[in-house]
């Protein structure tokens, strides 16, 4: 797979897969390093761990690599395959000849595992609209999560005969990566087909009760005491239509929580009546870096908002990291400004 070519002046552009050009790709017997995006969600963690089983269902070592341990509540997803996903755990028995990363937009969103694999990556699989491509891709932005190209994947690997079954623990992944990417199928970004392939997943086995409990039936004592203080922290603009939960370094400190509790902060402003636009702002440690996730309910591109600032993502659902703030106040003020342009 070769770049297309490039002007001096101008960024890479690399080449544009199809489906079924990936699938025979993956079908070549190739040992493989699968990377997913730092502090992982169901949709990266089913995404990679799902592609690893069909991988190894075609007899070839797969491992699943991420620049952050996967959160407690999706370890399911990866129960009986691996104990870790940092560097640190890659067997090195092994000439891992092949990269592929999936669900992810942009060389920053790896984190530390850009470093070590810049120029590296021989494929990305992704669904964001907005991003920086740093591989030849398949990218779908019409896909509502990356979950759902990877099972149109292991369906052409069976029709061409690379696979002779699909694992169910694959398709449990599949499963979970769609179910959290689309809210449960609440959000915007599903459409007819992701239904499709969640009945085609039920046929196929699926205990989709099980899945959606493990996800969602259960909330740690420590999360629960976080979104308590996201609450607290509310503050609205332009008149409730924007809402926007702070999360500040000293606050985890104090209450003993770690960034895998934080996670649904954005869906607490979001759920408030009148809001468009919700924002949580977090900052994991001491330094002024502040990460960012938005939610959009109106007609506010937040993949534009966040894209101002380097990140990405969906129109109804992004993220980036702040760092050219001097307080978070000041990075509050810079994200609602950005958000503004659009009201």
């Amino acid at each position: 797979m070769n770049l297309e070519p490039m002007g001096a002046d101008a960024l890479p552009r690399y080449e544009k897969l199809s489906s079924e050009r990936v699938a025979q790709a993956l079908a070549k017997p190739t040992p493989t390093l699968i990377l997913f995006h730092a502090r992982p969600d169901g949709d990266a963690v089913g995404s990679a761990f799902a592609l690893r089983q069909l991988l190894t269902a075609m007899g070839m070592p797969a491992w699943c690599v991420c620049a952050d341990e996967v959160p407690q509540r999706l370890r399911f997803l990866m129960h009986g395959l691996q104990e870790s996903t940092l560097p640190a755990a890659i067997p090195q028995n092994v000439c891992w000849a092949r990269v592929v990363s999936v669900d992810t937009a942009s060389p920053a969103q790896l984190g530390a595992l850009w470093e070590t694999y810049e120029g590296k990556i021989d494929m990305m699989i992704d669904h964001h609209g907005t991003g920086t491509p740093y591989a030849p891709n398949l990218i779908l932005p019409e896909a509502a999560a990356c979950a759902e190209i990877i099972f149109d994947l292991s369906r052409e690997l069976l029709r061409i005969g690379a696979l002779s079954y699909i694992p169910s623990g694959a398709d449990v992944c599949i499963y979970a990566g769609l179910n959290t990417d689309t809210g449960s199928f609440k959000y915007s970004n599903v459409t007819p087909k992701t239904h499709r392939c969640a009945a085609e997943l039920h046929r196929a086995g699926v205990d989709s009760a099980a899945i959606t409990q493990k996800l969602y039936g259960s909330k740690p004592y420590l999360q629960l005491k976080a979104e308590g203080a996201g609450i607290r922290s509310l503050t609205f603009f332009e008149n409730g239509r924007i809402a926007v939960v702070r999360f500040p370094y000293a606050l985890k400190q104090e209450l003993g929580v770690s960034d895998e509790h934080l996670e649904t902060l954005v869906d607490i402003a979001r759920g408030i009546e009148g809001v468009e636009v919700a924002v949580s702002l977090r900052q994991p440690n001491e330094e002024n870096v502040f990460r960012c996730s938005t939610r959009a309910s109106g007609n506010v591109d937040v993949s534009a908002v966040c894209a101002a600032f380097g990140g990405g993502g969906h129109i109804r659902a992004a993220g980036c990291t702040l760092t050219d703030f001097a307080s978070m106040e000041d990075a509050v003020a810079a994200v609602v400004a950005e958000i503004g342009k659009q009201l």
